[in-house]
């Protein structure tokens, strides 16, 4: 039997209970999957009327499993974890103070550059798979990739002593890079799957439906990263704050965005996989593939601080540098840019 460390319910009715040192998913007394706590990551819960038993929760929190929450289009509603994970004072402390001083505008550039570099880089990595199939293509993906990190140069020459001063720009040169990016994407999703460019909410196409409900699997991911590291997931640096707004998830996502969910869905779909869509929305078990596919994603090694690390770690380890940076502990904050 393989080891399950992802415990995805999506079944409608499907009850998740606590069975000895196991979790067990059952509908209707039939025993859908058994998952033992020794190996266990996180529960995802993808599917409508889905119950709980309080005994399932305890040993979650004790045993330090995340249960995350997400709706059928892939938007994050809930995340269950122990209160004690969100006990450390200082670094909070000191995040809230970086937005005033240099140091947010240090991060939020950093965001920046990560997330435009590593959709150049995904531009380029494209190419070198299509340079004998599709010539003209590749050079296509590769002239974008040159305009698409024409925004670096905008970064670096960025003036402002406060992230409120340039969080404008920051935003209007991620948006035209990020509009290239989709752009020369077309060229790489099959006709076949009518892709209409990049939609966000209320995307009616699979591929667009398919990159929201993955970015909503690795929400819970950023989320649980930062709260690990004693982060305030809601004080953000780019993103402006809002009730309810997990700020710095939205900042942070930006770096493993290309990384862990674009690769994934965009190579799901010029591998022939079809993606269905009923009622305006994937398909239950679409859903159930994609959470499935990002998730094995983030266990995938990649090179990282001179040796190859998960990305799931990597991901940690990147909360925890923005956490040690705002402290003082650390001079710089680098962001993560996936070797392609």
């Amino acid at each position: 039997m393989p080891v399950i460390r992802h415990l995805v319910i999506s079944e409608y009715g499907a009850f998740l209970g606590k069975h000895s040192g196991r979790l067990r998913v059952t509908k209707d007394g039939e025993k859908l999957a058994e998952a033992p706590l020794l190996h266990l990551e996180q529960v995802l819960v993808t599917g409508e009327g889905v119950a709980l038993s309080a005994d399932a929760v305890r040993v979650c929190c004790t045993a330090g499993i995340p249960i995350y929450f997400l709706d059928p289009a892939g938007r994050p509603y809930a995340a269950l974890y122990s209160a004690g994970l969100t006990g450390t004072v200082l670094t909070r402390r000191e995040q809230l103070l970086a937005y005033r001083d240099r140091r947010g505008v240090e991060l939020a550039v950093a965001f920046a550059r990560g997330k435009i570099t590593n959709q150049a880089n995904f531009l380029r990595y494209a190419a070198k798979y299509r340079e004998e199939a599709a010539p003209e293509v590749a050079r296509l993906l590769k002239q974008e990739a040159e305009r698409v990190q024409d925004g670096l140069e905008e970064l670096r020459h960025l003036r402002g002593d406060t992230v409120e001063e340039v969080r404008g720009q920051i935003l209007a040169i991620e948006g035209r890079a990020a509009q290239r990016y989709w752009e020369a994407l077309k060229a790489v999703i099959p006709e076949s799957c009518g892709w209409p460019g990049r939609r966000t909410r209320g995307a009616q196409d699979s591929v667009n439906a398919a990159l929201n409900y993955g970015y909503g699997i690795l929400y819970g991911q950023v989320e649980r990263a930062l709260v690990l590291a004693g982060l305030d997931p809601y004080g953000g640096f780019i993103h402006a704050d809002r009730p309810g707004k997990p700020s710095l998830v939205f900042d942070l996502i930006e770096e493993f965005r290309t990384v862990v969910v674009d690769r994934t869905v965009v190579g799901m779909v010029t591998k022939g996989m079809k993606l269905e869509m009923k009622e305006g929305r994937l398909t239950e078990a679409d859903r159930r593939t994609v959470a499935e596919k990002v998730l094995e994603r983030l266990d995938a090694a990649e090179r990282y601080e001179k040796k190859r690390q998960p990305l799931r770690v990597i991901l940690q380890s990147q909360a925890r540098h923005i956490a040690t940076f705002v402290r003082g502990d650390r001079a710089t904050y680098e962001p993560f840019i996936a070797r392609w």
